[in-house]
């Protein structure tokens, strides 16, 4: 790319916020060159803002750190400043939607990490891998918003990445029923230990509203487009529990699946290693070169060793087996602030820059 998009993020001081700076940190397309946050956060700096509250293992980047925080309020002023944005404010549903499309409607693309529009019938949801081609319900909702160049576009939720893509790549041997229970880091609720320190040596059984994404939410990905809004696939039935566990990168999913057609295990072992899409075909600058990697060992995947594959964009799964009720059972890791957040954002953006959607004012 001759000369790179500006990008703004908003609720840059949170934790998906600093992600996302980690992350654009020498992105090859992409720079950073606008923060917007809350009204008091705004006209601080942005190592100011933050504080001590940076909460990645990386350091700031000094390409941030003396950039005047704006206010996330200030829609015009801070879209005249880039080409899109991405999305990560902390408010409630309705105040996210609201301003979310505002932005869009100054013809600024938004791509969001906010659950508010996953379920807005013309803004896509997408893990380019699995469903870009939801990219084209963004025309119909261009006609509603009024604009030329300004829509919305989210990514699921992060509890979802390390089953959806195994289900996805499974697809021809047609999953009809899934039982997962998701072990969910406490990064996804954007905390630290030194933050919540009830969370060290425990396990609480409950995390609000996740189950319910957990099990809709694919269904959403594999839909498809009707008379311009996306109507969800209603199958497989999927039936989930969450469960927030002491770890701080990486949601893992225990799944039981029963399939229409009989797979055998290196069928299913070869789906997944070579499944691939548009990322990968377009060698887009976040893709992993393998998306799903399959260990044959029986203590994989593991937190420490593999969260980070693929730079924390790829997906492990290890632990096929038979099972007596269902037909087969797996374990899958994903990072959930990586490819289930900012990262899974960035490739999204990535995507829709490649396909025309996303150019320099």
């Amino acid at each position: 790319m001759e000369q790179k998009l500006k990008v703004g993020i908003l609720g840059a001081t949170g934790m998906v916020g600093q992600r996302f700076i980690s992350l654009l940190e020498n992105h090859p397309w992409f720079e950073v060159t606008t923060l917007a946050a809350s009204p008091r956060s705004a006209g601080k700096t942005y190592e100011e803002a933050v504080g001590g509250r940076w909460k990645m293992d990386t350091p700031m980047p000094d390409a941030v750190k003396n950039i005047v925080v704006m206010n996330v309020n200030e829609v015009e002023q801070v879209a005249a400043k880039v080409d899109f944005v991405f999305s990560a404010v902390d408010m409630s549903k309705d105040e996210i939607k609201a301003i979310e499309e505002a932005y869009a409607k100054t013809e600024t693309p938004v791509v969001s990490n906010n659950s508010a529009h996953r379920w807005t019938p013309d803004v896509p949801m997408v893990v380019p891998e699995i469903n870009p081609q939801h990219f084209d319900v963004i025309e119909f909702q261009k006609k509603r918003l009024g604009t030329t160049k300004g829509f919305v576009a989210v990514k699921p939720n992060c509890s979802i990445q390390s089953y959806a893509p195994v289900l996805t790549a499974w697809k021809e041997f047609e999953p009809y029923e899934v039982v997962a229970t998701t072990y969910q880091a406490i990064s996804g609720a954007g905390k630290t230990f030194k933050e919540w320190p009830e969370m060290v040596e425990n396990i609480i059984p409950y995390i609000g509203g996740e189950e319910e994404k957990s099990e809709m939410e694919p269904l959403r990905l594999w839909g498809e487009i009707k008379d311009g809004v996306i109507v969800p696939a209603n199958s497989p039935v999927i039936t989930c529990q969450c469960i927030r566990v002491p770890v701080l990168n990486g949601h893992t999913a225990a799944v039981f699946v029963k399939f229409r057609k009989k797979p055998t295990k290196e069928q299913l072992i070869e789906k997944l290693v070579t499944f691939k899409g548009i990322p990968q075909e377009l060698d887009l600058p976040s893709a992993p070169k393998q998306f799903i990697q399959y260990l044959e060992e029986d203590n994989r995947p593991q937190v420490k060793m593999d969260v980070n594959y693929e730079n924390g964009m790829g997906v492990s799964v290890g632990r096929l087996r038979e099972d007596k009720v269902y037909d087969w059972k797996f374990v899958g890791l994903s990072h959930n602030t990586v490819r289930g957040a900012a990262g899974g954002a960035v490739l999204c953006a990535e995507t829709l820059t490649a396909k025309g959607y996303i150019t320099k004012k």
